[in-house]
């Protein structure tokens, strides 16, 4: 999926340097030891051009008059000039091998806190493959070019501009034809970039995009065997696989292109180098030991030239994970925390809705709020039910209590505090929540469970485990140190949903949200895990999304929401009484229950 699709907005290009130059606030701390390995390959580079002089000098020395006892200083120096290489060499690869490392690393860290910040609405909009992709890959990508791309780039461009001044100075003849025939590659060069860049962009993100497709195959892997449709996923990443497959090759042809002619113009400017240095050497304008040194050099040039290509589709490769890296960065937090946070003194758990509104950012003007002008106060210690039909806004009102959502229109207070007002880590520390979709991470039962509270006790973690209806956790192999695995999966649905209610029992907030927590429940452990709720709910302040009857009956008040919209108040009874709507929305519950029966007992 292209960004301008993933991210709601068209990314904007910069050039190459621009969007490189971004990661070098990540890469200050390491840049001395990458400039001290790009001094020590700059270095090997020269000290490889100082063995064709030393050549020169000893053909049109020694081996010229005949005197051997000049010819083993020569060939000492030479030995000589090979080591310190093979040293310099070294040491560029020891200074550059951790630096890169270390950049990937903050680069990483970097990313992780930011989707960890970002809002929910981001993440509803990203597919998770295009995050991973650049998590993993694009910041690889970025640490090879730093240690690897980065100083061979520059140091080989700068050898090559060395080498030619040392070919000008054998002969400015051949050395003036090696840098004119030199020409083509570069103009090339500038045309690889726009055609490669493009083709570079778009094979990242449709690996991003086969990775989304592979993780949601793997999540979704009961279901896919459940309907039989193994095969329609397998053709569906084989067309994926496919057209990434197209791109790869597209990618190749487009280096090989560049490879063509970084091998075949060094090829005929050897050739016509090779012609005119004889002729010079016949006419007497040169020596043979400049024609040696001249070729030597022109070889010792021959892989910093060739390099280039590859060099240069690693650095536009390099853009692009740059480019990918920072569309998630820039994205704005638009639930952030305010400059100057206010505190509650003594959190009693009073929550207000005031003529609450909430629509999604991208939604047409011409659509309704789909929260519309809520109204509605929860007393200290009361426990509220939200009913209504489905679509009507219940998760929504119970998104916007812990500003997973912003709202946008009114307030919603907590003891009299906007909750905007909050640090969200504070809000969030006198709110909890429990969802439908109980999700676990892979982590023991007790790290799941005290997530909210981690400096929780072992009768903490026992009596929320017991309000739960959780104990069957003591049964698994390893007890509470048993490593549920990926999104608890290895569970049951009543389970999870189980330990997601342990879970915020167990962080003991003011105000408890719950968001039909049970509905994966049999009748039985319901009116269990109900009862023991009792307890919990009489000294804390609940919201309950309910679509059972026996929820219901666990508040005080009930709120009944039509179209995003609190149309009536009341007690249970009171509301059956009077409230025709709610009669029809608990008769409606109630005929969904009785289905449930009926599956269960069959």
């Amino acid at each position: 999926m292209p960004a301008s699709t993933t991210s709601g907005r068209p990314p904007v290009r910069q050039s190459t340097f621009r969007s490189i130059l971004r990661i070098y606030p990540y890469a200050r701390a390491a840049m001395p030891r990458i400039y001290l390995g790009m001094v020590s390959a700059l270095l090997a580079g020269v000290v490889a051009l100082l063995i064709p002089q030393v050549l020169r000098s000893l053909v049109d020395g020694p081996l010229k008059t005949g005197d051997s006892n000049q010819i083993w200083p020569a060939v000492l120096i030479v030995l000589v000039l090979g080591v310190l290489e093979a040293v310099l060499i070294a040491l560029r690869r020891w200074f550059v091998l951790q630096p890169g490392t270390h950049v990937e690393a903050s680069l990483r860290n970097s990313l992780y806190a930011q989707l960890q910040d970002l809002p929910v609405s981001f993440h509803d909009r990203w597919p998770s493959g295009q995050l991973l992709s650049r998590a993993i890959s694009d910041l690889n990508l970025i640490r090879r070019w730093i240690s690897f791309g980065l100083v061979l780039l520059i140091v080989n461009v700068l050898t090559i501009l060395v080498g030619f001044g040392f070919l000008l100075n054998i002969s400015p003849i051949l050395g003036l034809l090696f840098i004119v025939c030199s020409v083509p590659i570069w103009i090339y060069g500038y045309q690889f970039e726009k055609k490669y860049s493009t083709v570079a962009r778009r094979s990242q993100d449709q690996a991003g995009d086969l990775a989304t497709t592979v993780e949601e195959s793997v999540h979704g892997i009961r279901v896919l065997k459940a309907f039989g449709r193994g095969k329609y996923a397998l053709d569906n990443f084989a067309t994926q696989a496919e057209e990434l497959s197209g791109t790869e090759i597209e990618k190749a042809k487009a280096i090989a292109g560049i490879w063509l002619w970084l091998i075949l113009v060094p090829d005929a400017t050897f050739a016509l180098s090779l012609l005119g240095g004889v002729w010079l050497a016949a006419t007497g304008q040169i020596t043979a030991g400049e024609l040696v040194a001249f070729f030597a050099t022109a070889t010792v040039l021959r892989f910093p030239v060739e390099s280039i290509g590859f060099l240069l589709s690693m650095t536009f490769d390099t853009r692009t994970a740059a480019d990918r890296f920072f569309e998630v960065m820039d994205e704005v937090n638009t639930i952030t925390d305010p400059e100057n946070p206010k505190t509650i003194a003594r959190p009693m758990g009073k929550l207000a809705f005031n003529d609450v509104h909430f629509r999604y950012q991208d939604s047409p003007k011409q659509f309704a709020d789909l929260v519309d002008g809520v109204n509605l106060t929860i007393e200290p210690g009361e426990t509220m039910a939200l009913v209504g039909l489905t679509g009507s806004g219940k998760s929504t009102i119970t998104a916007l209590s812990t500003r997973l959502y912003d709202v946008t229109g009114g307030t919603i207070t907590l003891d009299g505090v906007d909750i905007r007002d909050l640090t969200r880590e504070d809000l969030r520390s006198h709110i909890a929540m429990a969802f439908e979709d109980a999700t676990l991470f892979s982590a023991s039962v007790r790290e799941n469970v005290l997530l909210g509270r981690p400096n929780g006790t072992e009768d903490d973690l026992a009596e929320a485990l017991d309000i739960a209806q959780a104990r069957f956790v003591y049964d698994l192999p390893e007890g509470l140190d048993t490593k549920v695995g990926e999104e608890g999966l290895s569970l049951s649905g009543g389970q999870r949903q189980r330990l997601a209610l342990a879970r915020a029992v167990a962080a003991r907030p003011e105000v408890l949200v719950l968001d039909d927590p049970l509905s994966a429940l049999d009748v039985d452990t319901e009116a269990l895990v109900e009862a023991a709720l009792r307890r919990v709910l009489s000294s804390t302040t609940a919201l309950i999304v309910a679509h059972r009857p026996s929820t219901v009956m666990l508040a005080d008040r009930v709120a009944l929401l039509e179209s995003g919209r609190i149309t009536a108040v009341g007690k249970h009874s009171e509301l059956l009484a009077t409230n025709d709507h709610y009669r029809f929305v608990i008769s409606s519950l109630e005929d969904e229950l009785e289905r449930e029966r009926k599956e269960a007992a069959r």
